[in-house]
């Protein structure tokens, strides 16, 4: 199992990181999403959060966005991955990838890759709510 540690780690680069391991059939768990960060001006990213949580569709059916950090990159993770909504190799993919606000007890100990940048403009998911 490969632990991704997301301490500062940017989400788009995280993602394809994370997106091409799986499709290899890796069993991959991403821990810290708090702390990723989604680069770009804040007021136009909350703005474009802010928009995704009122579309909620006709008749209150959906599509209903979550503001969770952790699906907010398991979502990003499975836009990288092909048909992960039908069947096929995107589907299984994504059944292997456990995204995690902070660290759980079993993965504590293991050894975790760093995928750290330093950007200016950023701006980080638990801000997001």
């Amino acid at each position: 199992m490969i632990v991704v540690d997301g301490k500062n780690a940017v989400l788009g680069r995280l993602a394809s990181f994370v997106a091409k391991e799986s499709m290899k059939g890796e069993e991959i768990a991403v821990v810290n999403c708090d702390e990723i960060i989604i680069t770009g001006n804040k007021k136009d990213i909350r703005q474009d959060f802010e928009h995704r949580k009122k579309w909620v569709g006709s008749t209150q059916k959906g599509p209903k966005n979550s503001l969770i950090p952790s699906r907010i990159v398991r979502k990003t993770i499975r836009g990288m991955l092909p048909n992960a909504r039908r069947s096929g190799r995107g589907r299984d993919a994504i059944k292997r990838v456990k995204c995690y606000g902070g660290i759980p007890g079993e993965l504590e100990s293991a050894k975790k890759i760093n995928l750290k940048a330093d950007k200016n403009k950023f701006m980080m998911m638990k801000e997001i709510r």
